[in-house]
């Protein structure tokens, strides 16, 4: 089956979906129904219809963006969809980003970002969050 590349922001329902196949953290479909539409800019990779890998952008389009929810099925890891996802974002990020605009992540595989040409901003900066509890 063809992969294509769609540069757009997958379901809500897709999205809920992969970040748990891939590992990362899980989102509510009531948050990803409000969030995926104010992405800035998004990329889904699919085999058929079966979304296999994704990726977006957020932030205020002008001074900060930040690159989130880099995902690849399992089943498809290994296969260079990860560089193609930050590939299309870096794409999208050069031609947009102004002189002075901030890109930040935060990495979970760090090396992986090193090679594309991400650095780690430690020690002259620090990542920081900071968990709220639900008031829905």
């Amino acid at each position: 089956m063809k992969i294509t590349y769609e540069e757009n922001v997958p379901s809500p329902k897709e999205f809920c979906e992969m970040r748990v196949k891939a590992g990362l953290s899980p989102k509510s479909l009531k948050a990803a129904v409000i969030a995926l539409p104010n992405s800035l800019y998004g990329i889904s990779i699919r085999q058929g219809e079966a979304l296999i890998a994704m990726g977006r952008v957020v932030g205020d389009g002008a001074c900060n963006f930040e690159v989130v929810d880099i995902a690849v099925d399992p089943t498809y890891q290994g296969k260079g969809l990860g560089r193609k996802v930050m590939e299309y974002i870096d794409n999208y990020l050069s031609s947009v980003a102004l002189e002075g605009s901030y890109v930040s992540m935060i990495a979970d595989e760090p090396a992986f970002y090193e090679k594309l040409g991400y650095k780690l901003v430690s020690p002259s900066c620090q990542g920081m969050t900071k968990k709220f509890k639900s008031h829905a």
